[in-house]
């Protein structure tokens, strides 16, 4: 597999047609509208795609700037998000958009950088701890207060009244929700305590709620196997229009 990174000025109809066609392959409700305006409101995407140049996989994602008590910070939030599971398992994709991410924020780097997600399915949410050394909310430490007021902020500024701040979920009045054979929670998972704290949090996950989550987008936030995914060799990069 390979991923690269590409601006909205480089997605024809074409690439959104696929993209489009992979993400209905794996959610019901999915919205041609719908799509296409949360597209719109992205600025770039981490595209994977086979050795016959098949498009496998993606993440948008919009990077902007904020404030939050007076002080300026940089923001990437996540969009749509999927890989085809019928392919082999790769790192591609997390490898390409944590160096991309890093790679961006450089010219203001001396801005602090947070990462805001949106989680509806368990394997999104066990993959924070994979990667992040800390995260929110986290299983067995409650957020800090600073945390908490910032991810009130961020997720009230991007998602208006969907957001819910009493339990730190997303409801979309037109949700996309995981496929049956995709959806729900094995028991044997709720083993771990990071999906069964998920399973928790957000109960209405098979409806389509949206968990959010905030992490701090800093080398000394990855864990050891985040750190190789950031260093690994550079990656192919196209910043057309940045």
């Amino acid at each position: 597999m390979n991923a690269r990174l590409s601006h909205r000025d480089e997605w024809p109809a074409s690439l959104r047609d696929a993209m489009f066609e992979l993400l209905s392959a794996h959610f019901v409700g999915v919205a041609r509208d719908q799509f296409e305006r949360d597209l719109a409101n992205k600025n770039w995407a981490v595209l994977v795609r086979d050795s016959t140049c098949e498009l496998t996989g993606f993440s948008t994602f919009a990077l902007y700037r904020t404030a939050f008590r007076g002080r300026t910070m940089s923001v990437v939030c996540s969009g749509d998000t999927i890989v085809d599971r019928s392919r082999p398992a790769s790192t591609a994709l997390f490898r390409c958009w944590i160096q991309s991410v890093l790679q961006l924020h450089e010219p203001h780097s001396s801005d602090p950088l947070y990462w805001l997600l949106l989680v509806s399915g368990f394997r999104t949410y066990r993959f924070l701890p994979v990667f992040w050394r800390r995260f929110a909310p986290w299983h067995d430490q409650p957020t800090q207060p600073g945390a908490l007021d910032l991810m009130h902020h961020l997720a009230t500024e991007r998602f208006g009244a969907c957001y819910e701040p009493a339990t730190g979920v997303v409801r979309f009045e037109r949700p996309q929700v995981l496929r049956a054979d995709l959806n729900g929670i094995p028991r044997g998972r709720l083993d771990d305590p990071h999906i069964a704290y998920f399973a928790k949090r957000n109960p209405r996950h098979e409806c389509g709620d949206e968990l959010v989550c905030l992490t701090r987008v800093h080398r000394s936030n990855l864990t050891a196997s985040g750190l190789r995914m950031a260093e690994a060799a550079r990656l192919p990069t196209s910043l057309a229009g940045a």
